[in-house]
């Protein structure tokens, strides 16, 4: 009986750690030489994107729009919109970098969306703006990873960030 009663205890707070918010991102810049282009991936808790989603979207102040980001194309499409619109990239000179949508997807307890631009002549490094979420919830943190420019390099947007940039080890 013991063993029942722990194994059920066990399983609630599981259950309830995993219902929690985690309210963080992470997001690769992939320098692509195959493509050239600078690949954009940005990954989402679905239980996070699913709770923003009723905050961010409503349809008439003090209501919550009762939104569905698993079944609903229209609530995903806007999703990935308002993702897409947050994210910024630019050059170390300040010049905007135009990033194309490719899509989106949810797989598994993520939410996918997908952006890519042709690699600027000889880049130096990037300056870029990640408020994906954090307009909704201060402790948002959103991690972004650069990749295939040497070694890996990570930028964390939290608290006051909207602003950050890397440079690129020269050969």
């Amino acid at each position: 009986m013991r063993k029942l009663l722990l194994w059920l205890v066990c399983l609630m707070l599981t259950s309830a750690a995993s219902a929690h918010q985690l309210k963080a991102a992470v997001t690769t810049v992939l320098f692509n030489d195959r493509t050239s282009n600078i690949e954009v991936m940005h990954r989402f808790y679905l239980h996070d994107a699913e709770h923003a989603v009723s905050h961010l979207f409503t349809k008439s102040p003090g209501r919550h729009n009762h939104a569905d980001l698993i079944s609903d194309k229209e609530t995903q499409d806007t999703f990935a919109d308002y993702v897409e619109n947050q994210f910024k990239l630019e050059t170390l000179t300040n010049k905007k970098l135009t990033l194309t949508s490719v899509g989106h997807q949810l797989d598994g307890q993520f939410f996918w969306v997908y952006q890519e631009i042709n690699i600027p002549d000889s880049v130096k490094g990037l300056r870029m703006s990640h408020g994906a979420l954090r307009d909704l919830w201060p402790a948002q943190v959103n991690m972004v990873n650069v990749e295939g420019k040497g070694k890996v390099k990570t930028l964390t947007f939290s608290g006051e960030d909207t602003w950050l940039q890397t440079k690129f080890e020269t050969k």
